[in-house]
């Protein structure tokens, strides 16, 4: 099959990406990794070839995210409309439960998030394998050595890489794995070096040759044991060799004209999207004005919204049989919603009430779209930046500190953003609750757009807010992926705003209407494909945000 490749990187600058006249497309967020997966489609792989391709790919070359140590949803619709979820998120391992994340009675933010007891059962390698035996067309080794090669060989250490990896240190050098894979005798590593990871290279050949038996039986499985068992951490034998990825049935719902398949639980990404865009469908954005700040007012308010609902109702299903779904997503409940928001004042979250007066951030997603048009949109993590730093000896990935995305403490939820509703409670073989959103939206029974993005409870926002500026602001694919963004997740009580990018003006008319200002860096690295008016494919990748995205 041919296909004209397309490729960004943005060292200085902005750039925008025009509409690519291509039968195929890959969006990621490191360019090595998105070159491989436009490889595959070259070769005559399919969308979800070219998704596991990229993944494993990302594994090497975007340890900030990239992982088989994590866990993800992927998301597929094929271009005869059938579509399913491929649940691959971590689970509890044996002897998990609500308190584990207590020291003498009260919450310890060490063991949730920087201990051997913050890592989760991973899922990527099992949840890829289960995408490719339902959908792949090319051999299951053909998608994992593009990866291998690059371990093994190597790869120059890109700018954005290498700032990361400078700026976790002090963290990463803590573990004696992760000092000798990502530093130089405890240094920093410069842009340019070439980075070789021969420990990864060879875990990467027991999973082509072997599957999922690869990792989560045998030799890594053995490395992963004694890792855990050496440092008090939790995951054994059997909690590898019984882990299984989950196939669902995607939410469905309405914007406008088009339709929306997205996350269902565990994840809370996909309810809180739409519960956002049915409280939004009922305002006149376009006239209000894309950044207005009449807009971002409304935008913060059904956010928070969004996440209040997310943080009372929403964890593992098999844990939580009666999560309200079906209201919750309807348009009945977005406009009882909506009639809540005062279009002049904010309102107040509080830890206390869930009612209404009337008035580890870093993941990283990849879009992929084929000739005939079978879509994928994957979110994978190791939930913060270089997941739990603990690279595996001999093994040569990082696990995760995914088990910080169950509750610290039973019962604790209050202003500074700690949750402690219980459906999100830790626990041998249960789903954390998650964030991740991947999303696709046709039009007419045809592929319209596939959008996601990485970045913690910032990720729906994300998504909301692509999704926003091309049907709402009429923006192409590379402009809606550059436009500024706002966060806003119940609690704590404040809209967060990109650093640098909204006006005085902006900022004082936001606080005159009542709310709290914070700033960060970046919120969100999108990464989107369009289908233009006249069905070339358009590709927005988050430049802007992160220097090594790429469309090709």
């Amino acid at each position: 099959m041919f296909i004209r490749v397309f490729f960004v990187v943005l060292l200085a600058a902005r750039m925008v990406l025009a509409a690519a006249p291509s039968p195929g497309m890959v969006v990621a967020q490191e360019r090595h990794a998105a070159a491989v997966g436009a490889q595959v489609l070259k070769d005559g792989g399919n969308a979800v070839d070219a998704a596991v391709a990229t993944a494993f790919a990302l594994a090497v070359t975007h340890p900030i995210a990239g992982n088989i140590g994590g866990g993800g949803f992927l998301l597929v619709r094929l271009d005869n409309g059938r579509s399913e979820v491929i649940d691959f998120r971590e689970t509890g391992p044996t002897g998990s439960h609500p308190k584990m994340f207590l020291k003498d009675g009260r919450y310890d933010e060490a063991l949730h998030h920087e201990s051997y007891l913050s890592v989760g059962v991973p899922g990527t390698v099992r949840g890829l394998h289960l995408a490719w035996q339902r959908h792949g067309k090319l051999p299951w080794k053909r998608l994992v050595e593009p990866a291998q090669r690059l371990a093994e060989e190597g790869f120059p250490l890109g700018e954005a890489l290498a700032a990361a990896l400078k700026e976790y240190l002090p963290q990463i050098t803590k573990n004696p794995g992760a000092r000798a894979q990502f530093t130089q005798d405890g240094q920093s590593l410069e842009p340019g070096t070439l980075l070789r990871q021969p420990d990864l290279a060879r875990t990467l050949v027991r999973i082509a040759q072997q599957g999922p038996d690869g990792f989560y039986r045998g030799e890594t499985a053995r490395l992963i044991v004694r890792e855990m068992k050496a440092n008090g951490g939790l995951i054994t034998a059997k909690d590898l060799a019984n882990y299984r990825p989950v196939v669902r049935k995607p939410l469905r719902g309405t914007y406008r004209d088009l339709e929306l398949l997205c996350m269902p639980p565990p994840s809370g990404g996909g309810i809180a999207l739409l519960e956002m865009l049915n409280q939004l469908e009922g305002f006149d954005l376009k006239a209000l004005g894309q950044d207005s700040p009449a807009t971002l007012h409304l935008e913060a308010e059904a956010m928070r919204r969004a996440f209040a609902d997310r943080a009372r109702w929403i964890g593992d299903p098999a844990f939580n049989p009666s999560i309200p779904l079906k209201r919750l997503g309807s348009k009945a409940y977005g406009e009882e919603l909506r009639c809540t928001i005062n279009p002049d004042r904010a309102s107040t979250s509080s830890p206390d009430s869930f009612t209404w007066a009337k008035e580890s951030e870093e993941t990283t997603h990849l879009s992929v779209v084929d000739a005939q048009r079978n879509a994928v949109s994957l979110t994978y993590t190791l939930e913060d930046n270089f997941g739990s730093r603990i690279v595996v000896p001999g093994a040569g990935f990082l696990l995760n500190n995914e088990m910080g995305d169950f509750n610290g403490e039973p019962g604790r939820t209050d202003a500074t953003g700690l949750i402690g509703t219980k459906p999100n409670g830790a626990g041998p073989r249960k789903r954390m609750l998650s964030s991740m959103c991947p999303t696709i939206l046709t039009r007419n029974g045809k592929l319209f757009m596939v959008t996601g993005s990485p970045g913690g409870r910032t990720i729906p926002n994300t998504t909301l807010q692509t999704i926003l500026n091309v049907v709402d602001f009429g923006m192409d694919a590379q402009a809606a992926v550059n436009a500024p963004r706002i966060h806003h997740q119940w609690l704590p009580d404040e809209i967060a705003l990109e650093r640098k990018r909204f006006t005085d003006g902006q900022r004082e008319a936001l606080k005159t209407m009542g709310h709290k200002l914070a700033e960060r860096r970046r919120i969100g690295v999108a990464q989107i494909i369009v289908v233009g008016p006249d069905g070339a494919l358009q590709g927005g990748a988050d430049v802007t945000r992160w220097a090594e995205s790429a469309v090709e």
